[in-house]
């Protein structure tokens, strides 16, 4: 008797089942642990770092990928103008001064002055008791008097205005002190450069973004849970979170939850029965580790509400 010999076909789908099967086994590894309870992506918590000064941005050091550390100096804005106002201001600082100390000088000279003619104001008021000076010399002598001290006031009034105008200036190079200090840009926390708006050279004015950074050792898993499973939420609490490892396997970590939404992200029309419940849908926030930076801004991950230990494959 003998055998007959497959067909082509009945070849090529022999071909293609040996070529499936793997596959197949290795997605039902994947499938084998537990089903997550919600889904989303990862994300950073990004500081959007803004230019301070206005003015020619004579130095920027920051590419996209450079880790920088908390308070570096990564940027410097032309100060030449903010320099030469600080010096026009000193200027006026000293003649105020200046000007506030002769006039202190000669409020000094005037109330010598003035004792000396109250002095000679009494001598002569009891001269002209015992009839030895005349009515004209005590009036004049009055007068002399009543002029000085008409004339201290005036100085110090000119002292205060001196003195003034010192504390203005002071002010303003106080001002001038601080705009200068803020042209120069400090980075403001640790992390990874996400995007630069800017390039070196450029005029930028207060306010303008410059570059975008992001803390990449933790990233936030934010997922949408039903309104049904709010119950199981505790804020603070331990969750488990899992992601695409690789080559179908699930690498899975523990987080903590940190924000509940209040209101839910979709709502529905008129909900009438728990079934319907189901399609309110609340986002939530989970901080994960990512000191090995396998986390990735974007990545998508699942949510385990069940706290379980984390490594490896569940």
């Amino acid at each position: 008797m003998s055998m007959r010999h497959p067909s082509a076909g009945l070849r090529r789908l022999l071909a293609a089942r040996r070529l499936l099967l793997p596959v197949v086994a290795a997605t039902m590894a994947a499938c084998d642990g537990e089903l997550p309870d919600a889904y989303g992506n990862f994300e950073s918590r990004e500081v959007t770092v803004s230019s301070e000064a206005t003015g020619k941005l004579i130095r920027f050091d920051v590419r996209e990928g450079d880790e920088l550390e908390p308070d570096r100096a990564v940027a410097q804005i032309d100060t030449l103008q903010m320099a030469l106002q600080m010096h026009e201001l000193a200027l006026q600082l000293r003649a105020s001064r200046i000007r506030a100390d002769e006039a202190q000088a000669q409020v000094r000279s005037l109330e010598a002055q003035l004792r000396s003619a109250e002095d000679d104001h009494e001598r002569t008021q009891r001269l002209f008791e015992r009839n030895a000076a005349t009515a004209g010399d005590l009036n004049r002598l009055e007068g002399n008097v009543s002029s000085l001290r008409e004339q201290i006031v005036g100085a110090r009034a000119r002292v205060d205005l001196m003195q003034q105008e010192a504390a203005i200036a002071e002010a303003r190079i106080a001002q001038v002190r601080d705009r200068i200090g803020r042209a120069t840009i400090r980075n403001p926390v640790g992390g990874t450069v996400l995007t630069t708006m800017v390039e070196g050279g450029e005029v930028v004015q207060s306010g303008r973004p410059l570059y975008t950074i992001a803390p990449l050792d933790t990233l936030i898993l934010r997922a949408y849970v039903s309104g049904g499973q709010l119950a199981s939420l505790t804020l603070g609490g331990d969750v488990s979170v899992q992601f695409d490892a690789g080559s179908g396997t699930l690498e899975r970590r523990s987080g903590r939850l940190t924000w509940i939404a209040s209101e839910a992200e979709f709502t529905p029309t008129p909900i009438q029965t728990r079934e319907q419940r189901v399609d309110q849908v609340y986002a939530v926030k989970v901080l994960v580790p990512n000191e090995d930076r396998r986390l990735k801004i974007g990545m998508p991950g699942e949510l385990l509400l069940t706290t379980s230990a984390p490594g490896g494959q569940p």
